[in-house]
């Protein structure tokens, strides 16, 4: 059974002087493994993915299945997550104030590209796909809401680094993360950095087959009131059936969308600086 990726970000020395952090920590740590894994892990597999010794798994383990929030398989011992980890993120997604008001444009925009539409937020050096809207073709894409994907990869990761200042971009860019995933993935700053301003100058990002193969993706920023980045929204499609004029069948839309919606959140004072997504 391979061990899953790791995400789940170090604590920053502000958590590291609160105390309690390092337990909590260790058990969101591997909670986010077993939750990014692309098949069912067991303890063994944790350990191998986490670095901690095998009481230490063991006790988490147990500690989060007595709380719900993992399951584990009688037969395989293999572990899932739980029902009370669903139901929470179930809660939370469905309150979400940036999700809400953003909901119908995704919707129109999805109607007019007939592709699939990503709502996402920054966390860190990653985004979170707090929404997704499936194209009505029979292909379907591997992502969901609530993945994490990386900044200099994706269209959304893209579009809310090149709406950043350069303040901003230059802590954003200072030891990010940039692992391969195709080949066309960028994994030199400078590159990243030179599509970045290419990305400034016209208003809009593309993922290029650089974060899953044969997919190509569009990306443009909602802002918040002061005109900082708060979100991204991505139209993605396979590459074999992309349309012969992107701008106006992808693009214009989402422009569109990306005003509205950031016209929109303006008017709401919890979304005015992406503080309640």
């Amino acid at each position: 059974m391979p061990a899953p990726r790791s995400s789940s970000p170090a604590p920053s020395p502000v958590q590291a002087q609160v105390a309690g952090t390092a337990s909590f920590s260790k058990f969101m740590h591997v909670l986010q493994l077993v939750a990014d894994a692309e098949e069912p892990v067991n303890v063994a597999a944790l350990m191998r993915a986490s670095g901690y010794p095998r009481p230490t798994v063991h006790r988490i383990v147990a500690a989060l299945i007595a709380e719900r929030l993992l399951v584990e398989n009688q037969h395989s011992a293999a572990l899932a997550l739980g029902p009370r980890l669903i139901q929470l993120a179930s809660r939370s997604w469905g309150r979400s104030e940036m999700r809400l008001a953003a909901v119908d444009e995704l919707k129109r925009l999805r109607d007019q590209t007939g592709e699939t539409v990503h709502l996402a937020v920054p966390n860190g050096a990653n985004m979170v796909y707090i929404e997704k809207l499936e194209s009505p073709s029979a292909v379907r894409m591997a992502s969901r809401i609530g993945t994490s994907v990386s900044l200099h990869a994706t269209a959304v990761g893209k579009a809310y680094m090149a709406a950043l200042d350069d303040k901003a971009l230059k802590a954003v860019m200072k030891d990010l993360p940039m692992p391969r995933y195709t080949g066309n993935t960028m994994v030199e700053p400078a590159a990243l950095l030179a599509q970045i301003e290419q990305t400034r100058a016209r208003g809009w990002s593309v993922d290029n087959e650089e974060n899953e193969a044969g997919i190509f993706c569009f990306g443009a920023v909602i802002r918040g009131a002061t005109g900082a980045p708060v979100a991204a929204i991505s139209v993605s499609t396979l590459v074999f059936r992309q349309k012969e004029h992107p701008e106006q069948a992808y693009v214009a839309p989402l422009l569109e969308a990306c005003r509205v919606i950031s016209e929109r959140i303006a008017q709401a004072p919890s979304l005015a600086d992406g503080d309640a997504l």
